[in-house]
Parts: structure tokens; sequence; C-alpha cells
């Protein structure tokens, strides 16, 4: 079983260290984030455990093909914006992150937040691109549960040992979105809302501070 660093490696969980080591801010693997808008579902996808499987296939197949491109940097960032954008429920994560804080956040707060949440991601993510080179996933079961369907994939990259990776997608009748990743049963949106909570704690429950934090990781790794 690959340990709880090789996790957050394979991942692309940032451990950018807001203030004290072992900060992570949610990144989700590249593979999570390959769908244009208007996807098209296959007629024998009825259920949805066959939707959410085959938004993720669609995903993976097109992720992998984008990784591999040969195209700039920029150009591989700005097609992982809309890819994020258009596959991944960001607000939601990042307000599941946030977790009973959002509640206590003025709206301006909120604002900033969901813009600077958005930002390292794909900050995050583009600074990984090539680390993926090679990337490859093998899908697996569907189950249905109450948080929505979680999808089974195998991920694998050269050099490195395969991973069990669930991806949870909600709303797959109608709109399919992940809303988290679990690697060997590890919820990334839980560590990131433990990691807010335990920095917030840690500086007064002051949203500005974190805020602050987050714009700050942000311009460095830009």
């Amino acid at each position: 079983m690959l340990n709880r660093r090789t996790l957050i490696s394979l991942i692309g969980i940032s451990q950018i260290g807001i203030s004290q080591p072992g900060t992570r801010l949610i990144a989700a693997l590249p593979a999570v984030l390959a769908l244009p808008v208007g996807l098209a579902r296959p007629a024998w996808a009825s259920s949805e455990a066959d939707r959410a499987s085959a938004f993720i296939k669609s995903m993976g197949d097109k992720l992998v093909a984008a990784i591999n491109a040969n195209g700039s940097l920029e150009q591989r960032r700005q097609a992982l914006t809309g890819i994020i954008d258009a596959a991944v429920d960001v607000d939601g994560v990042a307000r599941f992150c946030l977790g009973r804080f959002w509640r206590t956040a003025t709206p301006a707060q909120q604002q900033q937040y969901l813009s600077l949440f958005r930002n390292m991601l794909v900050v995050n993510i583009s600074s990984k691109i090539g680390d993926y080179r090679g990337v490859r996933f093998t899908l697996g079961a569907t189950q249905d549960r109450d948080a929505g369907e979680i999808v089974s994939t195998v991920v694998e990259r050269p050099n490195n040992p395969p991973a069990n990776i669930q991806w949870v997608v909600a709303n797959a009748a109608a709109d399919p979105k992940i809303i988290d990743v679990i690697a060997e049963g590890t919820s990334l949106r839980v560590t990131q809302r433990d990691d807010y909570a335990s920095f917030l704690s840690r500086n007064g429950n002051n949203v500005d501070a974190l805020l602050g934090a987050i714009r700050q990781q942000v311009s460095q790794n830009s």
C-alpha cells in the first residue's frame, strides 16, 4: 500500500505550508480534469452509475491526450483551466473545504476565497503537467453511495507504483461534476478541510489570514 506522502505527491496536492508545514491545498489529479462542456454520453449509459463511469472514462481519455500533447505550457495551462471549470464543482469543493468558516465569512471574503481557491487549483495542476507524461488509468467498478457515484480506477505513471483512486461524481444523471477524490481510502477534500481548520485555529479563526496565505502561494507559484 502506498504511504500518505506518496499519495499526496501522486494526486497532486501541493504541500503549500501556510505558516506551518504540512498544510495542503487540494489540487485534484489532472486525470480528473479532462472534460469539455457538453459531454456526449453513449446510448448505453442508461443508469447513473453508467453515466458516471462514462464521464470518468471520457475525461481520462481526453486528459491523457492533453498531457501527452506537444503544445506549449501556456497552451496546456489554458486548456486545463477550461477543463477544471467544466468537470469539477470547484465552488462546491471550495465551500466544503472551508467548512464552518464559510458561514462566518463575509460575502466579500467568500468571493475572494472562491477566486483564490480556483486560481490555486490551476497553479498547482499546471506546475505538475510534466510529472504526468505517460500517465494512464484503468477503469474499475462504480458504486452508488449517498455522496454520489463512486468510480474506481487504477492510475499508473512511469516509474511509480499504481494507485487505487476513486472519483466521487455528483448529479451523474443530469450534469455530472467531480466533488471529491479518494486515494487509498483518504478523502482529499476532507484532508484539505482539516488543514484549513487547523490553520484557522492557529490564527484566531481569521479568514483574512487564510486568504492572505493562499494569495501569497498563488503569487509565488504563478
